[in-house]
């Protein structure tokens, strides 16, 4: 169906520690450590995520060794754009001048393995060699930076892959959602309408906490499992799992219940905090340029967030 030809990532600058997160609000570093496994996370000061969508799908771009013009979609997926329309991936098609459609899928921290779901069904259908799936993310835009219990996870950033039809490397997937805002939400403004009484939050992201992780440790371990059997894998069949970077505390509890080492996770929140749908893709090409992936290799890919939204796909690199 298709296979990953080349990564991308992008990430600001501007790092915030913990040391200077404990300037702000009641925290410490060891506290968020022990916490989220967190020691600083990328910040935007001057770059909306469209633009860091746009560097960090050059990168994938130059890797895959393709051009704009050889795209037949792209795909971009965010919760903090910096409109509501145009979307991002429109955004990011007149950044790089290309000419094929480009839209939008919203699904928070599992949105970029449903960009690669979406992508199964285009060139399923024959309607495309090429597409380009960005997730990005400017989460500092939507924090509440007097709550502690947020503010210490989420970071900026952007990560993209090319795709091509020409070997077949997505060998399965499972997707799943369960609807409702009741875990984690994050609230539009409710405008000025004269004519509209419903209350709503303030428009940051809102996360019950322990819920949360509950869901991240069944869902990991359900979907891994799952994948495993249908495909007649064991763990040991597996080079990484690749998970969305939410908390290295839900990893350590999914590895000791799926009873393998953390080392099988490959793992860089530390450095760049929960950046949401761009956590994937980032991690995927750190992998790529460090020369830790190889032909062949088994990868799993799994996310989970709001929607609530989980997802996971076996590939073949």
């Amino acid at each position: 169906m298709f296979h990953i030809i080349g990564t991308g990532m992008y990430v600001p600058e501007r790092i915030v520690t913990n040391d200077e997160l404990a300037t702000m609000v009641d925290t410490n570093d060891e506290w968020i450590r022990q916490r989220v496994g967190i020691a600083e996370r990328r910040i935007s000061t001057g770059e909306w995520t469209s633009e860091m969508a746009y560097k960090a799908a050059l990168q994938a771009l130059e890797n895959a060794n393709c051009k704009p013009e050889d795209l037949d979609y792209i795909l971009t997926a965010s919760v903090s754009a910096e409109c509501v329309s145009p979307s991002t991936a429109c955004m990011v098609q007149k950044l790089l001048g290309a000419t094929c459609p480009a839209l939008e899928v919203n699904a928070a921290c599992s949105a970029f393995l449903f960009l690669l779901e979406t992508a199964a069904g285009l060139f399923a259908r024959g309607k495309a060699k090429k597409i380009l799936v960005v997730g990005a993310e400017r989460l500092s835009g939507i924090l509440d930076w007097s709550d502690r219990s947020t503010c210490i996870i989420f970071g900026d950033g952007a990560g993209a892959a090319v795709l091509s039809n020409d070997k077949d490397g997505y060998l399965d997937s499972v997707v799943t959602v369960h609807g409702g805002d009741d875990v984690i939400k994050i609230p539009h403004f409710t405008g000025c309408s004269p004519f509209f009484t419903k209350e709503n939050d303030s428009p940051y992201i809102h996360m019950q906490g322990q819920e949360t992780f509950k869901y991240a440790v069944n869902a990991i371990c359900s979907d891994i499992n799952t994948l495993l059997e249908r495909n007649s894998l064991a763990l040991d069949d597996i080079r990484y799992i690749v998970p969305h970077q939410a908390n290295k505390r839900i990893i350590d509890f999914a590895a000791k219940r799926l009873k393998t080492s953390e080392d099988k996770f490959y793992l860089n929140i530390e450095h760049y905090g929960n950046t949401s749908s761009a956590s994937i893709p980032i991690a995927l090409d750190e992998l790529n340029r460090a020369g830790k992936l190889q032909s062949g290799d088994y990868i799993i890919l799994t996310a989970f967030g709001g929607g609530l939204a989980n997802a996971a796909c076996l590939i073949r690199w």
